[in-house]
Formats: C-alpha cells, structure tokens, sequence
C-alpha cells in the first residue's frame, strides 16, 4: 500500500499522542504498512523525549520547523523557527527538549 492520493482538501485528522511525553501528532497521509507519513509534530512547552533516547530508523525524514523550539540534548544545540534538516537513514538525532514548544512539519519516505 501507499500514500492515498489526495487532491487540496481541509485536513481532519485529530491530534493524537505519540507515545513521547509531551509530544502528538497530526497525520496528512501514510503507509502504515511501512511507515512513511506527513505529518505536523507538536511539542508542548518543557516536553522532553530523553526517554525515548537518541533515535534512528531506516527511512530518510525531512523536518521543518514552524514555530517554537527544540534542543537536540545529544549534540546541546538549539533550533528555531525556520530551520531544516534532511535526515538519511541511519543518522542518530535526540533525544529532545522544547523550552517554549514547537510545531514541526515532517516527511518520512524511502529511497529507492
């Protein structure tokens, strides 16, 4: 299965938890049957996913934030509104923290 193919329509997917405190999402589009997703990704203010540790997974992700702000606890830098990573596999990233909270705008894919 892939993506659904979607036409300009208002989004109605809900907010729902991500299983990292502090954190929930809002899905545009995915295959749940591999894990690719568009989605927003929201932090609360203080959230901090250290319990979740630091993270890599086997498909490319694109993240841009919104608004807000996050510090990546591994490597003790701060992002803000504006910034962008792109995210091979493999790459290690977190855990993270959000002083004021942040909304992110993400694309997980594969690559053939």
């Amino acid at each position: 299965m892939a993506k659904p193919e979607l036409e300009f329509h208002e989004p109605t997917a809900p907010w729902r938890p991500t299983g990292n405190a502090g954190t929930e999402e809002r899905v545009f589009a995915e295959d749940p049957e591999n894990g690719t997703v568009t989605r927003l990704l929201r932090f609360e203010p203080g959230a901090d996913t250290s319990a979740a540790g630091t993270l890599t997974h086997e498909y490319w992700e694109e993240i841009y934030v919104i608004s807000g702000d996050l510090t990546d606890l591994r490597l003790g830098e701060r992002f803000e509104s504006g910034q962008y990573a792109c995210r091979p596999p493999g790459m290690e990233h977190g855990p993270w923290t959000s002083e004021n909270g942040a909304l992110l705008f993400e694309v997980r894919y594969f690559s053939r």
